[in-house]
């Protein structure tokens, strides 16, 4: 099914849509953490915390009953 047709105006799926929010709040925390700055040698812990919100919510995501009429 075509994620515009769901009501996504971006056009993304539900699932895309849920972990492009989890990637972005992951990354606003990351920025508050280190004064609105990430280094470069940073950028393998800062990929790592996105990893693991991205496991968490893919987790949440396959534990959810389907909705009605919709297919993953």
């Amino acid at each position: 099914m075509d994620a515009y047709v769901v009501g996504d105006p971006d056009g993304l799926s539900p699932l895309l849509a849920e972990l492009r929010d989890t990637v972005a709040r992951e990354l606003h925390a990351q920025l508050a953490l280190r004064g609105e700055r990430i280094e470069l040698a940073d950028l393998p812990e800062v990929s790592y915390q996105v990893t693991i919100q991205v496991e968490r919510a893919l987790r949440g995501w396959r534990s959810r009953p389907p909705a009605a009429g919709l297919s993953r």
